[in-house]
C-alpha cells in the first residue's frame, strides 16, 4: 500500500510541473502587456546620454591614470638611489 501512495506521488509531480509552467508563462504574458515601453526618442536619447557619460568618465579616468603614472614615475626617479 506504501508503494502505491509514493507511485502516486511520483506521477502528480510531472503534472504539478506543467500546470505551474503553464500559469507562470500565462503570468508573464499577463504583466508583459501591462508594461510601458519607451519611445523610440526616448531611446535614442537615453542611450545618447550613456554614451556620453561613458566617454566623459573615460577621459576622466585617461587623465588619472597618465598623472598617477607620471607622479609615480617622477618620485621613483628623483629618489631612487642611482
Amino acid at each position: 500500500m506504501a508503494e502505491d501512495n509514493n507511485d502516486n506521488k511520483l506521477v502528480a509531480k510531472p503534472k504539478q510541473w506543467v500546470a505551474s509552467t503553464r500559469e507562470f508563462f500565462g503570468d508573464v504574458s499577463a504583466e508583459m502587456k501591462k508594461v510601458t515601453w519607451p519611445t523610440r526618442s526616448e531611446v535614442v536619447g537615453t542611450t545618447a546620454v550613456v554614451i556620453v557619460s561613458t566617454l566623459v568618465f573615460a577621459v576622466f579616468l585617461w587623465g588619472c591614470d597618465v598623472f598617477f603614472f607620471k607622479a609615480t614615475n617622477f618620485i621613483f626617479t628623483k629618489f631612487s638611489g642611482s
